[in-house]
């Protein structure tokens, strides 16, 4: 059997990271879920969802077990998001935004305005970023 190194992970084609980014933000999903879920923005066949989890499933990033009712599997991460995600952002910010993570944050916001919940929770993030670093450097 074919091991995958860690920094193979981080670079998942396009469609195997858009599987793998719905299935963390459904927790567990059957195929049929995820396709549902992707179509809007990404019309796929059912048999090329199924193709891609098996890949998913070989690269131990997803792992699968029989569903409930019927011959459906659900499928899970098995790794945190971060994780497996965070190497297709750093490639972004990099390759886009030159290494600008402010600039990404800021197109973002142009592109869609934050709500005052999500201002809320970005304050929040950035004052403990603010304690981390503060807890970093002797004063």
């Amino acid at each position: 059997m074919r091991t995958v190194s860690k920094s193979s992970e981080h670079k998942l084609p396009p469609a195997e990271m858009e599987v793998l980014a719905c299935l963390h933000r459904h927790g567990t999903a059957t195929a049929r879920e995820l396709r549902e879920s992707i179509a809007p923005y990404r019309p796929m066949t059912h048999g090329s969802i199924v193709t891609l989890l098996k890949r998913l499933e070989a690269k131990k990033l997803v792992s699968k077990e029989k569903g409930p009712i019927g011959k459906a599997f659900l499928y899970r991460p098995v790794r945190q998001p971060h994780t497996t995600l965070g190497g297709a952002v750093r490639r972004l910010v990099q390759r886009v935004f030159h290494g600008d993570s402010v600039a990404l944050v800021a197109s973002l916001f142009e592109t869609k305005a934050p709500t005052r919940q999500e201002v809320d929770k970005l304050q929040e993030l950035v004052d403990e970023l603010r304690r981390a670093k503060g807890k970093k450097r002797p004063e």
